[in-house]
């Protein structure tokens, strides 16, 4: 291998690293242009020069396969940084799915295979950006996660709740009750689900207009 093409797969896996990188920066995730980019020409160098050192006399046992299951390995302990999880809602996961795919594009690229390498990132764009307007546009069971207060003596029935929720488009798969001795509170703390995406901010229209409601909360548990 020259040096010409030593230089020249970093240079290349940058370039996708980038592209892939602005559109994580234009959706304003953690991970964006710098850390796509990065993470790309560091798997094509690190592939790439393996490579080139196991060419050379007495350059040691072993093939470019071993630097490439390193890789995989510590963009694994990348990717798990970029995932949190806010209450009931876990976030990062495509993320961290992308860090991961990225990496390879660039083991693909410092390997010598650009035009596979051109492929997978435009695929890699196309999921990114195409496939989530998609998604956005689909009809999807939204789940959340929601807690409701009322004063002991105040307590509305199970049966009243149900139809309460119903009416808002929502149906309860999971319901568990708790009564607090030291407010004197009793909890609902359900699981619900819906296909409307306004759903949720109706029923909490409603909910803080009951003056018996002490407190509740509605999370969402989408990523």
């Amino acid at each position: 291998m020259s040096e010409h093409e030593l230089i020249l797969r970093p240079l290349a896996a940058l370039v996708a690293g980038a592209l892939v990188g602005l559109e994580r920066s234009y959706r304003g995730r953690a991970a964006g242009l710098r850390t796509y980019a990065l993470v790309c020409l560091g798997s094509a160098l690190l592939v790439a020069l393996a490579e080139e050192l196991l060419r050379q006399p007495g350059g040691g046992v072993g093939d470019s396969t071993r630097v490439i299951q390193g890789i995989v390995t510590g963009i694994g302990f990348l990717g798990a940084g970029v995932i949190l999880k806010e209450g009931f809602s876990v976030r990062g996961l495509t993320t961290a799915a992308s860090i991961w795919v990225i990496s390879a594009v660039g083991v693909t690229i410092g390997a010598g295979f650009y035009v596979a390498g051109a492929v997978a990132t435009l695929l890699t764009l196309a999921l990114l950006s195409i496939l989530r307007t998609i998604e956005d546009r689909m009809p999807s069971q939204s789940f959340v996660h929601c807690h409701l207060s009322f004063r002991r003596d105040q307590v509305s029935d199970e049966d009243w709740l149900r139809k309460l929720v119903a009416e808002h488009g929502y149906s309860i798969s999971d319901l568990t009750y708790r009564l607090d001795s030291r407010t004197d509170t009793f909890e609902y703390k359900f699981v619900m689900w819906s296909v409307n995406p306004h759903a949720g901010r109706d029923l909490a229209q409603t909910l803080l207009a009951m003056s018996k409601v002490v407190d509740f909360r509605i999370s969402p548990s989408r990523d």
